[in-house]
């Protein structure tokens, strides 16, 4: 089974960034423990901060793997190409978020791309990549 997973935009300074909003772990350390938990799986990351490159990381991989993982960062609450991406492709999407976007901002409270994904975690930390992988497991 094959699982791409996504970041958008400022991730890529997690264990940096706000880290009472987004923790003290890093990325890259975080990929490294899903990828030993679930050795069974190919399990591929990108991270980008520009939006057409997240929709072409989309229209590479959504007709060719299992599952895909987006947190499409800020894009999560603007970006209709993103939402869009998401619904032309094949491959099911879970959108996740590390913090609960629901008690965040009010302009945070949207998401244009979750009503095209087959679900949504928001507030569970880098946790939510593990159960979204879960999800992702159990349909298949």
């Amino acid at each position: 089974m094959k699982i791409q997973i996504i970041n958008g935009p400022n991730l890529n300074l997690l264990g940096l960034r706000e880290p009472s909003i987004y923790g003290s772990e890093g990325f890259d350390s975080y990929i490294s423990q899903l990828r030993d938990l679930y050795s069974i799986l190919e399990i591929d990351y990108y991270q980008s901060n520009v939006e057409g490159e997240l929709i072409n990381k989309l229209h590479e991989v959504g007709f060719s793997y299992d599952g895909i993982i987006i947190n499409a960062g800020g894009y999560t609450h603007t970006s209709v190409a993103i939402a869009d991406a998401i619904a032309a492709i094949k491959t099911p999407v879970i959108e996740v978020h590390i913090s609960n976007i629901y008690a965040r901002e009010e302009f945070r409270h949207v998401s244009l791309t979750g009503k095209n994904c087959k679900g949504v975690l928001t507030g569970f930390g880098l946790d939510g990549y593990r159960l979204a992988i879960e999800s992702l497991l159990k349909a298949n």
